[in-house]
Formats: C-alpha cells, structure tokens, sequence
C-alpha cells in the first residue's frame, strides 16, 4: 500500500477484534516509532496487550471496545509539542494502516491514569493524546470535508502539486471533524499552515501538514 492509498483508506475505528498483532507486525510499527522519536525529539510508545485504560465509563462513553493496543503520544513539554505529536502520530497512524491495522485519535475518552502507569514519562514530558490500535471490527467510515477553497488560499493559479497537498489535507483526521486550518500557497514555493483555533486544533495542525507534505510528494517547498 502506498501512503496516499493509507491516506484514503485509514479511518477512525472505534471497535476492535480479540487478534492479537503478530510480533513481526509489532516490529515494523516500533521502528517507525523509534524513527518518529529520533526525529521529533520526542517519547511515543506503543503499549500492547494492555485493556485498562479503555475499561472506564470514559472510553464507554467514547464508543471505545476491545482495545487492547494503543500508542502514547509523549514529549517534552513546549509550545511545539502537540504540533509535533500531531504530525509524527499520524506519520505512524498512515504506517499502521499500511501494515494491515487500525486506529483512532484518542484525546479524553481514555484513562490518563493508568496509561501513564504503563509509560515511562520522564520529568518535564508529557502525555498529550493516545492512537487506539488492532483489527478493527469494521474499517470506519468516511466523513465528508468541507469544500477546498474553504480550507486554503491562493494567489493566482493553484499549482498541481498544491492540489495535490489539499487533497491529502482534506482527508487528514480532526477532533470532530472541526477542519479548522487554512493553508495559504505565499509564492516562492513557500506554504504557511495556521491552524484557526478549536479542541485540540495544535495536534490537528500537525495531521494536517504532515498529510500536505505527503499529497505534494517530493515536490520541494518550505513551511513559512
């Protein structure tokens, strides 16, 4: 699977199968793991055959059943972090779909408690949001987006590997499907992504622009 059929195929899975991930699958999602980690700086961990943080009346009221498998999304704290966690989350969320997995961004309907009893979170860290993790009942479904030129602004014509980046973009996961952002194409091959407020919308931010850079594919441009 290439990562733009990841990009339309992932969707946010809730409900999970009683199958555990095979330990070669593991190893492929903690490399990227550790490759997310080396390169933001930051201490994401998976945390497999665990069920109790998604037992309490929280993840019940989140429609949350069988998760067994998650991934904390941890770094150090600064005004960057949940930005970054955003952007290397969904980098591994993409890489689980790849390999045949689902997930689902968690950022209340879980117990912080006892994830963090199941992490090591050094001083001056902080665990920011989880990814449900496993087989899925069922692959999710679809959500609709709102209209392109809604979500990004031009000057002149839109270059094709632009369009290309808004496709990825208009597809990237937001809590509630809040798609509060706007990507702005400056000239000069420069893009500026602002994110326009809202639940969660730093973390958004960073899904948003990591499935921009993979819609453009290998079309060089700079983040303004």
């Amino acid at each position: 699977m290439e990562i733009f059929d990841a990009i339309k195929t992932r969707h946010s899975v809730r409900s999970y199968l009683n199958k555990p991930i095979p330990e070669q699958v593991v190893s492929q999602l903690q490399a990227e793991i550790d490759a997310c980690n080396h390169e933001g700086g930051l201490q994401i961990q998976l945390i497999t055959n665990e069920p109790k943080a998604f037992d309490g009346m929280m993840a019940h009221y989140g429609k949350f059943s069988g998760v067994q498998n998650y991934i904390a999304l941890i770094g150090k704290k600064g005004g960057d972090l949940e930005e970054k966690l955003g952007y290397y989350g969904e980098r591994i969320a993409l890489k689980a779909q790849m390999l045949g997995l689902n997930t689902c961004w968690v950022a209340l309907t879980f117990s912080k408690a006892i994830t963090k009893k199941s992490c090591s979170i050094n001083q001056g860290e902080k665990l920011v949001c989880v990814l449900s993790l496993g087989y899925g009942a069922t692959q999710g479904v679809s959500h609709s987006s709102k209209p392109m030129e809604s979500l990004c602004s031009v000057n002149g014509n839109m270059p094709e590997w632009f369009k290309q980046g808004m496709d990825a973009a208009m597809l990237a996961p937001t809590a509630t499907n809040q798609q509060k952002f706007l990507i702005t194409y400056v000239g000069d091959e420069a893009v500026l992504a602002k994110s326009l407020g809202g639940f969660y919308s730093k973390v958004d931010l960073g899904i948003v622009k990591y499935h921009f850079e993979a819609g453009a594919k290998s079309h060089s441009f700079s983040w303004r």
